[in-house]
């Protein structure tokens, strides 16, 4: 016999429909859309705690300090005296073909000195992130594709120059689960949405959607301060409070949420969408007690919070500390909205943003370690790219100033902790510190590193999407072992 009229429609159907999906709704209203804990690990049937590691790690978490914007490495960790020497006049061989126009060569306006036991050269704009240099290997060669932000931000973060792609992050959390079933594995900080890219940034993309980034926004009514008399943690994340049911009325709706789930037709069989979006909500739930407590930095002794100093960024990087004490796998702190970092107009601007983020970043590194937790917390500092060594000829004016355009083609990062040999200097630029000559490491290095400093082979971390297996480093990137200790 056949059916006439609509064919009937299964609870389950109804729950991955409606509100434009189970799992969508779960996210919007109680997490944005951001929770990833424990992850569905092999895009199949189960939501399950970690893989076994692909090989013994030396890092159990990472922290990602992100200068968003383009920090200019010649200002900063990679002195050229030759910029001295012939300031003024033209680039051998020709303009670069950067985004801008740009002109002679611009010597650095900062002065550079050497830190600790290993003489690392860092710029006046660092000076506490140079007090720990000897826990610190500066990579001075590492290059990308792409002069602009957008792409540039997306390789940085998901390994490829256009958006769709997962995150480290979400990589991580689907690879490794997490440490705490009561946080999120993976946590984006700052003020604001950062740059015009946003949540491709941090988006879990064909991954199961438990395992997209949560951003929070650690913005305060007095961004100079780092405890304003404003702050509430509730307030970072206040959709997480349900002001309509308790806890318990919460919880026994969960509960009866997981006996429906047992009591669908094939119940013994796992759906992998619904999993993630029921664990989800039971995330949410828990956070209910434990977030609060974790973003309430005024808890904080007087002596860390001096440590840290004022502002949003020592805020995010001081909050950074405590998630990963609690067991999230990442976080991930931006400097502001935007790109701040982009000086194009005139390099003196980096003296601000600088010391915004110097003390913090410094700080991270002693926290860590006063906590017992630099040796297995991997700290990796950055921007997308770098900036040119030459003046940029801006404004279509054709006037001079004193800014630097996007450089992609060598620029300096550092990373410390987390297995890492601290004060060391691995690649090099060249003699004007344009472009990577020596042991050039590009960002799908950097990943591979990353991934395998948390014991994990990049090249066996795969996801089967539309036909193919993607990982992270696509088919690229080389292990840098000579910066491992």
């Amino acid at each position: 016999m056949s059916h006439k009229g609509p064919r009937p429609v299964t609870r389950r159907q109804a729950l991955c429909q409606i509100g434009n999906g189970f799992g969508m709704l779960a996210f919007a209203s109680l997490v944005g859309e951001s929770l990833a804990t424990a992850g569905v690990l092999d895009g199949s049937q189960s939501v399950a705690g970690p893989r076994a590691l692909h090989h013994a790690a030396k890092a159990k978490r990472v922290i990602f300090l992100f200068m968003n914007g383009g920090l200019s490495q010649v200002d900063s960790f990679d002195p050229k005296p030759m910029l001295d020497k012939y300031h003024g006049q033209p680039l051998p061989g020709g303009s670069v073909a950067t985004e801008r126009k740009t002109g002679t060569l611009l010597r650095s306006p900062f002065s550079f000195k050497k830190y600790g036991q290993s003489g690392a050269d860092v710029s006046e704009l660092f000076p506490h992130v140079g007090a720990c240099a000897d826990d610190i290997c500066f990579v001075r060669s590492v290059y990308t594709d792409i002069p602009n932000h957008e792409p540039s931000l997306l390789m940085m973060n998901t390994g490829h120059t256009q958006a769709g792609r997962p995150s480290l992050g979400s990589w991580l959390t689907y690879g490794l689960g997490s440490e705490n079933k009561n946080l999120p594995g993976y946590v984006v900080l700052c003020p604001d949405l950062p740059t015009t890219v946003g949540p491709p940034l941090w988006n879990s993309s064909f991954l199961p959607a438990v395992h997209q980034g949560t951003f929070i926004s650690d913005k305060t009514e007095r961004p100079d301060q780092l405890i304003g008399k404003d702050f509430d943690p509730k307030n970072l994340v206040s959709y997480l409070h349900n002001k309509e049911f308790t806890l318990p009325e919460q919880r026994r709706e969960l509960d009866l949420l997981a006996k429906l789930d047992k009591m669908r037709p094939g119940g013994d069989v796992k759906d992998p969408q619904l999993e993630a979006a029921i664990s989800s909500m039971e995330v949410a739930y828990r956070m209910q007690t434990e977030a609060p407590d974790v973003f309430d930095i005024r808890k904080e002794s007087e002596a860390t919070l001096k440590l840290y100093g004022p502002g949003s960024t020592a805020r995010g990087c001081l909050m950074a500390v405590r998630l990963v004490e609690r067991g999230v796998r990442m976080v991930q702190i931006y400097y502001a909205k935007g790109d701040p970092w982009d000086h194009h107009a005139d390099i003196q601007a980096h003296r601000t943003t600088a010391k915004d983020s110097d003390q913090p970043f410094a700080a991270v590194i002693k926290d860590l370690k006063s906590r017992g937790l630099l040796d297995d917390t991997l700290v990796v500092c950055g921007s997308e790219f770098g900036r040119t060594p030459v003046v940029e000829v801006g404004g279509g004016a054709g006037q001079t100033q004193n800014g630097r355009d996007h450089n992609p083609f060598g620029f300096t990062m550092w990373l410390a902790g987390g297995g890492i040999k601290g004060g060391t200097t691995y690649g090099a630029t060249d003699d004007f510190g344009f472009k990577a000559i020596e042991k050039p490491v590009h960002v799908h290095d950097l990943h591979a590193t990353i991934l395998h400093l948390m014991g994990i082979d990049h090249t066996k971390l795969t996801y089967r999407f539309s036909g193919r297996d993607f990982r992270l480093t696509d088919v690229a990137g080389n292990v840098i072992h000579d910066i491992i200790a």
